[in-house]
């Protein structure tokens, strides 16, 4: 393990925290750009066809759900560092 600790160095810490803070910053990115889009397109939906209203939410759902996921791989890469 003195090797490792040799090998890697503190900056390996740094490196490992940036990749999980990133792995959130770029999935909340991602989600809040698909629930934009997804209100749009439901905005203009909504203009042509009033009806499908409750079919167009499933979008904006899923984008949602992606920010989640980036919450979960920032939680299992930071249970990973040691």
């Amino acid at each position: 393990e003195e090797l490792l600790n040799q090998l890697t160095g503190p900056s390996a810490y740094f490196f490992a925290y940036l990749g999980a803070a990133s792995a959130v910053v770029f999935a909340n990115l991602g989600s809040a750009y698909g629930t934009a889009k997804a209100g749009v397109g439901i905005m203009s939906m909504c203009v042509m066809k009033p009806h499908l209203i409750f079919k167009m939410m499933i979008p904006v759902v899923m984008a949602g759900v992606l920010g989640i996921y980036g919450l979960i791989v920032a939680v299992l890469l930071n249970g990973s560092i040691t």
